[in-house]
């Protein structure tokens, strides 16, 4: 189980099929049973919360003075933190990973087939991706950046996309690891924290609230980001959106200005 706490102050600065039940193994070989709870508009639901604590280490063979996340195969009592992410993550650096819109990662399981026909021979446990929550069920293209969430006994909002950084081509020891998981739009997507509570797997994830005036899905903006950087539509509509970060906005404000001046 993992407590879910109040995103903290910190700013980020980067941008740049479900079954009735289904029996699956989390991260430490264990058998989770999923059930047949149905939330409001899907049926989706936690099938593994991979949250435990990372320690950082050295990495001087590749990137001399650097430092990543490792995670322990048992993670310790969760605890409250500074920065208030999910109790019991440590995160390696916060000036790109966690902060208020970053404090939840989930990643559909639904994309890990398409992995392990993209990378044989590897192995793709839940959480291979350094998610928080494996979920079923959600998408990047069925959820809108806004979508609040019952997560457990937490309440989450989606806030944006995954923009990964050089630690997912350490993680699977692939230099164009990075290029083929934007290409793919499989992305996964943050949720801010709005109410404290605990998740654990087999949790419904039941939607609370749809603005009915925000339609920006989650795949538009990582198309904004890769293949699709000069529609002006979908800029002004992602500009338009208040739920997506200010850095986000701002990458954008800049990029209509530009074709605008063109």
């Amino acid at each position: 189980m993992t407590e879910v706490g109040e995103a903290g102050a910190v700013r980020p600065r980067n941008v740049g099929s479900t079954s009735s039940a289904l029996e699956g193994g989390d991260r430490q070989g264990r058998t989770v049973r999923i059930g047949q709870e149905v939330g409001i508009l899907h049926r989706c639901r936690v099938l593994a919360q991979n949250t435990c604590l990372c320690v950082l280490f050295r990495l001087t063979w590749v990137f001399p003075g650097t430092s990543t996340g490792r995670r322990e195969q048992s993670p310790p009592a969760f605890s409250k933190k500074q920065w208030k992410d999910l109790d019991g993550d440590g995160q390696a650096d916060l000036t790109v990973h966690g902060g208020p819109t970053k404090a939840v990662y989930a990643y559909p399981s639904e994309h890990y087939d398409f992995w392990r026909e993209q990378l044989p021979g590897t192995v793709l446990e839940w959480g291979r991706f350094g998610e928080n929550l494996t979920v079923e069920g959600l998408d990047e293209e069925s959820v809108l950046i806004g979508d609040r969430f019952r997560v457990g006994t937490a309440r989450l909002v989606v806030t944006e996309p995954r923009m990964p950084c050089f630690k997912l081509r350490l993680r699977f020891g692939d230099p164009k690891m990075i290029k083929r998981f934007l290409q793919s739009q499989r992305t996964g997507f943050y949720f801010g924290v709005e109410e404290e509570g605990r998740v654990e797997a087999g949790d419904t994830i039941e939607l609370l609230e749809r603005n009915p005036h925000v339609d920006l899905r989650v795949h538009e903006v990582t198309s904004l980001y890769t293949t699709d950087r000069d529609n002006r539509e979908l800029l002004r509509k992602a500009i338009k959106t208040e739920a997506l970060p200010e850095s986000w906005r701002g990458y954008f404000v800049h990029n209509l200005a530009r074709l605008e001046a063109s």
